[in-house]
């Protein structure tokens, strides 16, 4: 006769007690109720990956019985290419994986969690599942190094797709940290270009002189120190893709020669007089609104229109919040595989800190984090103590509470208060002793974006 098993059961404590077992099934009646609510669908698996504990709910939602002993690998992952939660679970990390339903049409996904159970070297695992929709729902993505769950980053993933088949000059329109640059690699990888040269260039970098240089190269004795004949960024991408990154801080006088080099396919190196033809589609990025710019008399609107033919918007960090734990348990893995300090666990303190931040630094702020926390923090949790203290105290900024001086009665004043930006400015530079080159790394910033950031603020 066939017995009704607990919502939270143990195959082979059943096996062992007699189903009649008043005490056992006081026990565990008591265990079903604190691991379910601790818990919900989940799997417990031994040193050896095998399963030791399932839940009724962490069958059901798999498609599939959970039997005991059975290899979580094998269970989990079968025979299929590509296998997470097996490659993972083998090399003692952490899981966090998306993987089909096992006895569903493979269009909806279970996420898993793994936590280490026991000190040190684990003596076995907590798989936790959770239903995560289908394939077009929240189902983390990676695009040339780009990962994502969020709707309108997966859409401009296909736009990508289709902007590479094409030859048209693309404009990528971003904050600072947003990906610009990878998704010019994306657009030169899936071009028919992807076997030329990929060349980039920072047109925010360099003094006007030696950008010039840089971007359109020089013959010989056009300068001194010209000794010969050398090409610049545009020849040397020729049959491939030059990325023009800040292309909005491009002096006017080299904006109307990038403008002839578009309209003609050909460049004059500085010096020369005879042009040299090129085969090379360009890729601009900028993080202001080139309309504005030529509103405000600062950019050509002739070369805006050349570079703007097909524009695409990479979205803030801010924007698209989902995001924020998946890079950062993929940062987290990343400095797991470099560094000696080991991270299994984020406290949700931790993350529900990140996730409020507003992150004007964007990706690369958020991976600069990781890098901190990995140096300041020790132990295998994440915890809110190891963040950086500016995300822990926005409105008072670093050291506040340690060099505050005395607190002294003032007259009201009427000098406005310094924003949340130019707090988070003083309070890298705190860190940094000065160092404005560390305190651009501390925010995710360029030199030069932060340069450009403190001069608007009044900062010096």
């Amino acid at each position: 006769m066939a017995t009704t098993r607990p919502r939270w059961y143990k195959p082979s404590q059943m096996a062992r007690r007699p189903a009649s077992s008043t005490a056992h099934s006081g026990v565990d009646a008591l265990l079903d109720a604190a691991l379910a609510a601790a818990a919900g669908p989940a799997i417990v698996l031994d040193a050896q990956l095998r399963v030791r504990l399932a839940t009724e709910s962490a069958a059901t939602l798999l498609g599939t019985p959970v039997p005991h002993g059975v290899a979580a690998p094998a269970l989990l992952c079968g025979d299929k290419p590509e296998r997470p939660v097996a490659e993972a679970l083998a090399a003692g990390r952490p899981v966090h994986a998306l993987v089909p339903r096992l006895g569903g049409n493979g269009e909806t996904l279970v996420r898993i969690r793994s936590v280490p159970l026991g000190e040190g070297k684990p003596i076995g695992w907590l798989l936790m599942l959770q239903d995560a929709g289908d394939i077009g729902g929240e189902r983390a993505v990676q695009f040339h190094g780009m990962w994502t769950r969020d709707p309108a980053m997966k859409h401009m993933f296909r736009v990508l797709e289709r902007v590479a088949a094409s030859d048209a000059t693309v404009l990528v329109r971003g904050e600072t940290g947003t990906g610009k640059e990878l998704v010019a690699k994306a657009i030169h990888a899936l071009s028919d270009r992807a076997r030329g040269p990929l060349r980039a260039l920072n047109c925010a970098a360099l003094p006007a002189n030696l950008l010039e240089s840089e971007l359109f190269g020089h013959a010989k004795g056009a300068f001194t120190g010209a000794v010969r004949d050398t090409p610049g960024h545009i020849v040397l991408a020729d049959g491939g893709t030059l990325f023009l990154d800040e292309v909005a801080e491009l002096p006017l006088e080299l904006q109307a020669k990038l403008l002839r080099v578009l309209e003609t396919r050909t460049v004059i190196p500085v010096g020369a007089r005879e042009p040299i033809a090129v085969d090379v589609r360009v890729v601009a990025a900028t993080h202001r609104a080139l309309r504005q710019e030529v509103e405000a008399g600062r950019f050509r609107a002739d070369l805006m229109y050349r570079l703007r033919v097909i524009p695409v918007f990479l979205p803030a960090l801010r924007e698209r919040r989902g995001d924020i734990e998946l890079l950062l348990e993929r940062f987290v893995e990343d400095a797991n595989r470099r560094g000696k300090r080991r991270i299994d666990r984020i406290a949700p303190a931790a993350l529900a800190t990140l996730e409020h931040y507003d992150w004007p630094g964007n990706v690369r702020e958020l991976r600069n984090i990781v890098e901190y926390v990995f140096a300041i923090g020790q132990g295998p949790e994440l915890v809110p103590s190891d963040l950086p203290p500016e995300l822990l105290e926005p409105e008072l900024g670093e050291h506040a509470a340690m060099v505050a001086p005395p607190a002294v009665v003032r007259p009201a004043s009427t000098t406005p208060e310094p924003s949340p930006e130019a707090r988070r400015i003083a309070a890298a530079l705190t860190r940094a002793s000065g160092n404005r080159e560390q305190a651009a790394k501390l925010l995710g910033l360029s030199r030069v974006t932060l340069w450009r950031r403190m001069k608007a603020l009044g900062l010096g």
